[in-house]
């Protein structure tokens, strides 16, 4: 299995591939866009400045293969900021994303204490594989000023509150991504790269079978 980690300098790498290796996985950890071809399965990790990050996958020539990438039906797990990133636009700097998604990245509102830190629960509305033994308002471990918002409503896999509540989850067809970090939310954290890997197999073997 090629599961490849997205290196563009905007990301927590060391800690998605540590999480990748505690579940049986070695990842490729890459910022070359030709190395996306042969992957089965992509993380688009990231923390800090939208615009910077979009910046940093143009520098890269990454944009476009990204937006491929998740056309193409392989698995694609988006973190934090990969969240982020997959709509249209992101209202810090009014600056353009990948569009992979329809929708808009929106400052958490005035009077709430940003960025929102710390540990807080997401509840699940649909299941997906990503969840598998995964109770129900489980706390995961949030760091952002900024949320996803996006226009496909049937998208939205988890909810989380805070002031409002907002998209925690996206996860539809071969997309998924969420606003907290996994890799820093103890053993259930973990249990969600378990369940990506999982689902890659799954996919994989669907691909195997479709082709004999």
């Amino acid at each position: 299995m090629n599961i490849v980690v997205i290196d563009y300098q905007s990301g927590n790498l060391r800690s998605v591939a540590k999480a990748l290796e505690s579940v049986g996985v070695a990842p490729v950890v890459t910022g070359d866009p030709g190395l996306l071809d042969t992957a089965d399965g992509l993380i688009l990790p990231g923390v800090g400045s939208g615009p910077a990050a979009m910046s940093a996958l143009r520098e890269r020539g990454l944009v476009e293969p990204l937006r491929q990438f998740a056309g193409s039906g392989r698995p694609f797990l988006g973190v934090c900021l990969g969240l982020q990133l997959l709509l249209e636009r992101t209202e810090e700097g009014d600056a353009p994303c990948l569009g992979i998604l329809k929708g808009r990245v929106r400052r958490l509102p005035a009077g709430l204490k940003v960025p929102h830190m710390g540990w807080n629960s997401v509840r699940f509305q649909k299941p997906h594989p990503l969840f598998q033994d995964i109770p129900q308002d489980t706390q995961f471990y949030f760091v952002h000023s900024y949320y996803a918002d996006p226009l496909d409503r049937e998208g939205v896999a988890g909810v989380t509150e805070y002031g409002i509540p907002f998209c925690s989850v996206y996860a539809k067809d071969n997309l998924a991504a969420t606003q907290f970090h996994p890799e820093k939310s103890g053993a259930l954290g973990l249990r969600i790269y378990r369940n990506f890997v999982t689902f890659i197999a799954d996919h994989m073997a669907r691909r195997s079978a479709t082709h004999r």
